[in-house]
This record gives structure tokens, C-alpha cells and sequence, in this order.
């Protein structure tokens, strides 16, 4: 059982919700990266989401596109990103990491060596944004041989068809996303949320996270009612952003903490 399947399972027979949090690696600086993912986890975090630096991530608003300037500006690219995870895994063995970005730095790397060098590092996941689910069978099929779990995205406009084909080949998780748009943008309508994730359910097996405009406890906890994990990113960013570095691992746990807090409360 991979670790995100044992991770999901484990917190469903609890009947508790999924805490996944999204930092980007290299933001606010390199030497801060694995200390931030160690911060995670001491908050309450079950899953990490580690963004790879991308010049021109167009799923992403304005606060990650920043995260990612700040870290590609101090130079840091994929095989940085899997020396995080290998020493964030001499620490951890147990919290569940999944990469996430785009796939220019994967085709650069080739995939194929990509794949052999995630599993090594520990990585657990891997959602590349810009890859339809409809051309990348190959992808995900090498991918979960080496144990490693590919995860799509599904968004309110996703028809039958594309959740049925992510159905098919999605393990882990899926991560819909709520609202049309990019990261950190809208406004959360919770009804519409609601009403998708059942559909989304007859076609896929494995849990559902929900992210994108998630910003406090109480968006958390309401998210949380309808879905298996919530995704929280630009609001972790901004936290970084408006911290001090050397205050910025407490200020990711305490935060983190809080979330963790509201999705544990009984209502």
C-alpha cells in the first residue's frame, strides 16, 4: 500500500479529513524548504504538496507565481526539488510528499528519468497540471510501476468523460479544483462544490481533495464536509510572504496547526 492510499485509509477509518498543505519549493529561500515541510507536519499536515519552480504556471495566480520567481530566481529546478524530499525522508519516513507542477521541467529531465529519480528521493506523487489525462496513460502506467501515484485534476467544468478517463487512471487522490480560475482567486461556493463531488464519485475510486480558495478554518471545516481532504496553497505563500524568514517555520505550523484544529472539531 503506498504511502498516500495507507495515509487516506487510515484517516477515513478515523473519520477524519485530509489536511494537505502546498509550499513551493525553494520559496521563500532554498535552505528553508525542508524545515518548512518538517513545520507541516509538526502543525497537523498528512499530506505535503511541494510545488516545483515554473516559469510561466498558468493554473496559478499571482501569489505562486511569485513563489516561484522567488525560487527559480535563486536557481532552483527539479533535481533541487528531489534533494528537498530525499532529506526532508532521512527525517520522515511516514508523512506522504507529492510534487506538483508542469511539464516542461519533467520533459526536460525525460520522464523516464524523472520517475527513477522521484522514487528514489521518496517522492510519494506526482500531478503535473498540463498533462491531459487522455494522453498520458503511458505516464501514469510507468509511474505506478516504480510506485508512485499519479493524481489529476478535476474542475467544475470537467465533463463525464474527462472524470472517467482520470477514473481510470488516477491513484492517490484527485484534487478538484473549486472554482474556475487560478490559485488564490473567487470566492468559494460551497453548494456547487457539493453538488459535484457526487458525480465525481461514480466515476473515481479513490479519495477526493479539494482545493483553491480554501484561506481559513472555517472554509476548511466546510469544505471538509463534502469532500475526503482539503488543498491549502497561496494562503501559505501570503503567511511566508508577510513573515520574517527566520519566523517562517513557526508561522507555517502555527497556522497549519489551526486549520488542523478546526477540521478535527466535532460539530
Amino acid at each position: 500500500m503506498s504511502r498516500i492510499k495507507n495515509t487516506l485509509t487510515t484517516l477515513a477509518e478515523q473519520k477524519r479529513k485530509g489536511l494537505i498543505p502546498f509550499i513551493t519549493a525553494g520559496d521563500p529561500s532554498p535552505g528553508l524548504t525542508v524545515s518548512l515541510m518538517h513545520a507541516l507536519v509538526a502543525g497537523g499536515a498528512d499530506i505535503i504538496e511541494l510545488g516545483v519552480p515554473f516559469s510561466d504556471p498558468m493554473a496559478d495566480g499571482p501569489v505562486i507565481q511569485r513563489a516561484s520567481e522567488r525560487a527559480l530566481a535563486q536557481g532552483v529546478g527539479m533535481r533541487d526539488v528531489l534533494s528537498f524530499v530525499k532529506e526532508f525522508r532521512s527525517k520522515d519516513q511516514a508523512t506522504p510528499v507529492v510534487l506538483m507542477g508542469y511539464a516542461n521541467p519533467i520533459e526536460r529531465m525525460g520522464a523516464d528519468s524523472f520517475i527513477q529519480a522521484a522514487g528514489e528521493a521518496g517522492v510519494d506523487g506526482v500531478l503535473v497540471v498540463d498533462y491531459p489525462p487522455e494522453e498520458c496513460e503511458e505516464f501514469a502506467a510507468s509511474m505506478k510501476r516504480k510506485g508512485l501515484d499519479p493524481i489529476f485534476l478535476l474542475a467544475p467544468t470537467s465533463t463525464p468523460e474527462r472524470i472517467a478517463q482520470v477514473g481510470k487512471i488516477a491513484t492517490g487522490y484527485v484534487y478538484y479544483v473549486s472554482l474556475k480560475g487560478v490559485t488564490g482567486s473567487g470566492h468559494l461556493d460551497l453548494e456547487a462544490v457539493a453538488s459535484k463531488i457526487p458525480e465525481i464519485r461514480k466515476h473515481v475510486q479513490v479519495p477526493v481533495g479539494v482545493g483553491f480558495g480554501i484561506r481559513d478554518g472555517a472554509t476548511a471545516k466546510a469544505i471538509a464536509s463534502v469532500s475526503d481532504a482539503v488543498v491549502i496553497g497561496s494562503r501559505i505563500i501570503q503567511e511566508l510572504e508577510n513573515t520574517p524568514q527566520e519566523n517562517a517555520a513557526e508561522a507555517v505550523r502555527s497556522f497549519i496547526a489551526g486549520i488542523r484544529q478546526a477540521l478535527d472539531e466535532k460539530a
